[in-house]
């Protein structure tokens, strides 16, 4: 995919954060982009920050609900005819002591962070056939890295990282490629934060979005199937 322009992706969480980053990014390299999440009026407001016209799509889908994720799918082949990049980033934490974790907050991490991807992939995955295209899940340091207070989101990391690696070497045979980016502190409004100056030793989301072109761009005989990214430095506090 050496000249992404014309070219078309579909980020899931797309209204803020990596997503969004990501999206900018992609939209800068002349791509056509397809946006989802669950908030009509954050997607609407999104569109509006990217400020790409046609080249923009904002669609309400609920990644734990595979027909929202096909029908997203659908609505993209219809406005554009295909879909070359998937970028699974729909993501949620719950953050509590193994002891006192919610039923409730398990199954919300299970079923966007895990089923997500999953849902995401089986939606897509005929499109991507067609244009032997990339689909890139976004995961976390969590997924290799165990911390108290996070047995369902290290859990459900840890299955993004191994299911998008099994898919990896389900799916090349279709000249698909398959990769997964596992950042540490990046400065979004995941688990309640609100971005300021105090994170600018953070990753930022437009970060992950030149890493993602990156990948894109890479000669399509070599796949970095998986790939750690952190903070240069740590924060000075």
């Amino acid at each position: 995919m050496a000249d992404l322009a014309g070219k078309v992706a579909y980020i899931t969480g797309g209204s803020k954060g990596i997503g969004l980053g990501v999206a900018k990014n992609l939209l800068d390299t002349g791509m056509k982009v397809a946006i989802s999440g669950r908030n009509k009026s954050s997607l609407e407001a999104a569109a509006k920050q990217l400020g790409a016209g046609s080249n923009v799509l904002a669609l309400v889908s609920d990644v734990t609900k595979l027909e929202d994720e096909h029908n997203a799918v659908a609505q993209i082949i219809q406005k554009w005819g295909k879909v070359d990049v998937v970028v699974a980033n729909a993501g949620l934490g719950h953050f509590a002591p193994v002891d006192e974790l919610s039923e409730s907050s398990w199954y919300q991490m299970i079923d966007t962070n895990l089923n997500g991807v999953f849902h995401t992939l089986k939606a897509s995955v005929e499109a991507l056939k067609k244009s032997k295209g990339y689909y890139i899940t976004i995961a976390s340091l969590a997924g290799t890295n165990f911390f108290p207070t996070a047995a369902g989101y290290n859990a459900t990391k840890f299955g993004v990282v191994g299911f998008t690696q099994a898919a990896m070497l389900d799916l090349r045979k279709y000249d698909i490629k398959v990769s997964t980016i596992m950042p540490g502190s990046v400065a979004t409004h995941f688990n309640n934060n609100e971005p300021t100056l105090k994170d600018a030793w953070k990753i930022q989301p437009e970060d992950i979005g030149e890493l993602v072109t990156d990948l894109l761009k890479m000669n399509p005989r070599t796949l970095p199937s998986k790939i750690e990214v952190r903070p240069s430095r740590p924060d000075k506090k």
